[in-house]
């Protein structure tokens, strides 16, 4: 449980970084986010493999590769939904696949949790989604064009798909049929990020693109975080799938509290109530022994 806390912690403090990198004004700034990541988990995942002296697990990358590209191509979907942070109702809308992961787990598995499991778990997607209908019904007041209110509705809600499938896949291959360890998984993981960031580098260069981290602190911070996240992630993962992608999906209500707080967003009385709903089914599931 406490792996499933601290990544729950860390990717709530990288989500409001990631909001205070935000460049609308640059038409690439979801591709160099995605590159300061991979070049961070990069490099933890070398220092890992010194650390524990083992080397690369070729063959469980190779095997890894699908949920790789499906948390890859999520995250530089939130990425690029940060340019609509101000219409989107995205980071509510994302973390309502954690729930819903929670609950395909159940139903393939067909396992059975301690009563107040499911209410956690039922409290958690209230919170939830109650914030994202509640910032919706706010953004229908700012005045924007047919294509960016239909990106901002839709890039979160793909982000959702994507990042469920990954999650579930990962849960059957670490947790349940234990396919791959949660060492190899982090590994692998973070090296195909590594190579996805030399790639778009590449890209980047030849648009004549500058790629600078004295310039980007903010997004490099995320990146800290995110790459700590992501370390506990697949521990919390292999403890307990089921519970931990709930805890682990729900880190936006960190972030909106953070923001409220360091970005001074605002947050209304009925928003601070489903995150109180929210913060209620998560601590459920952290004293639950299971």
């Amino acid at each position: 449980m406490i792996y499933s806390l601290l990544c729950f912690l860390a990717w709530g403090i990288a989500d409001l970084f990631y909001k205070k990198a935000n460049n609308n004004k640059d038409k690439y700034s979801d591709l160099k986010t995605t590159v300061a990541v991979g070049i961070i988990m990069g490099i933890h995942a070398f220092i890992f493999m010194i650390v524990k002296r083992e080397g690369l697990d070729f063959m469980g990358a190779i095997k890894y590769l699908p949920i790789s590209f499906c948390y890859i191509l999520s995250m530089y979907i939130g990425y690029k939904g940060l340019k609509y942070i101000e219409l989107s109702i995205s980071s509510p809308v994302q973390n309502t696949s954690g729930v819903i992961t929670s609950l395909l787990l159940i139903l393939f598995f067909r396992e059975v949790l301690p009563f107040p499991a499911y209410i956690a778990f039922i409290l958690i997607f209230v919170g939830i989604v109650g914030v994202s209908i509640l910032e919706k019904k706010e953004n229908r007041t700012v005045k924007i064009n047919k294509k960016r209110s239909i990106l901002a509705i839709a890039l979160p809600i793909v982000y959702c798909l994507i990042d469920g499938l990954g999650t579930f896949l990962d849960a059957v291959y670490i947790d349940k049929f234990e396919w791959i360890s949660e060492d190899a998984a982090l590994v692998s993981y973070e090296l195909t990020f590594l190579l996805v960031a030399v790639i778009l580098i590449i890209f980047l260069k030849k648009k004549k693109q500058k790629i600078s981290v004295l310039n980007s602190k903010n997004m490099y911070t995320a990146a800290i975080f995110e790459t700590v996240g992501q370390f506990f992630y697949v521990y919390a993962i292999g403890a307990n799938s089921t519970v931990a992608t709930s805890i682990v999906g729900s880190y936006c209500i960190l972030s909106m509290i953070l923001s409220s707080i360091f970005l001074k967003e605002k947050l209304t009385i009925p928003k601070y109530a489903f995150l109180f709903i929210a913060i209620i089914g998560i601590v459920i599931l952290a004293f639950l022994d299971i």
